[in-house]
């Protein structure tokens, strides 16, 4: 989309979790981590107008096993990042945060960018720290910093084999004839969002001027258990889910609230769980397919 948009854009990636989708040719591409000297030298080079921060290594469950380690491979190697882009000249940074984790469990719902941050997890603090970081770093030398607190994002592409994103595992389970997986009860709720809507942020982000804290959401809370619902009449498949107990430090309800993102960036989201559902199913499906077909070596 940023190419599109007739934007010049390179890309730093460690590739440590490809997506397997190459990028357009346009785009010049660094293999390094973005807290590297490799990056900071490829950033002074490039000499960009803004810098859009996407990576991220481990998720709650990551972050909970080993703060220290999480803290050390992801918020040191995003501020190194911060730094270097402002080093290299950048007037603006736009970073990932999360508001499914930030707001904790006493937010008035759906949550809203004024409710004071209480995260209950390693990871979600690590992302408050990233976001008081980079304030910081703005505030001292003069440059716009904007954090999207992002919804659940869910969509084609997403990791099915890992510990995080209910959504792209439950495909997987289920295209490997498994039964879906829930922690807890089921009830839990989440703001999920498409990946399109989230794309289509960030570019308004990146060209855009506000500053400070933008929530990234449907405002809708979705339930795990109704999103297990959903890909089981999409599979058409009939079976149990099967039940574990409840994962420390996870919320119980989160929704954000988008109206702050929809006045400053002219954005919200346009994708229906439905069918944010169907597409992403689809995506699993056919490349489900198509692996087995290339592991069976058939024409």
């Amino acid at each position: 989309m940023l190419v599109a948009a007739q934007a010049k854009v390179l890309v730093i990636d460690d590739n440590s979790h490809p997506c397997g989708e190459p990028l357009p040719s346009e785009v010049e591409v660094v293999s390094a981590d973005c807290g590297s000297e490799a990056a900071r030298k490829a950033l002074v080079t490039f000499k960009p107008d803004v810098v859009l921060h996407l990576a991220s290594k481990g998720g709650v469950q990551k972050a909970a096993r080993d703060p220290g380690d999480h803290v050390k491979m992801s918020v040191a190697s995003t501020v190194g990042l911060f730094d270097s882009a402002i080093k290299a000249g950048a007037a603006r940074i736009v970073t990932a945060s999360s508001g499914g984790t930030i707001y904790g469990e006493g937010a008035k719902l759906p949550a809203r960018e004024i409710h004071k941050p209480a995260p209950l997890s390693a990871y979600g603090a690590a992302k408050r720290a990233e976001e008081i970081y980079m304030a910081a770093l703005g505030l001292r030398h003069g440059i716009s910093t904007l954090a999207l607190r992002y919804g659940n994002v869910y969509g084609p592409r997403q990791d099915g084999t890992g510990e995080a994103g209910v959504i792209a595992i439950t495909c997987y389970r289920l295209l490997e004839r498994a039964a879906p997986r829930v922690y807890g009860d089921g009830g839990q709720t989440r703001d999920f969002i498409y990946v399109s809507d989230v794309a289509a942020a960030n570019v308004a982000a990146v060209f855009g001027r506000v500053a400070g804290e933008l929530n990234i959401g449907t405002g809708r809370e979705t339930s795990v258990n109704q999103i297990v619902k959903r890909l089981l009449a999409e599979s058409g498949r009939h079976t149990k889910s099967e039940f574990l107990p409840a994962r420390e430090f996870e919320v119980r309800r989160a929704c954000l609230n988008p109206a702050r993102a929809s006045r400053y960036l002219h954005w919200k989201a346009k994708v229906s769980i439905n069918h944010g559902l169907e597409q992403t199913w689809s995506w699993f499906r056919k490349r489900h397919s198509a692996q087995r077909v290339a592991t069976l070596g058939l024409p």
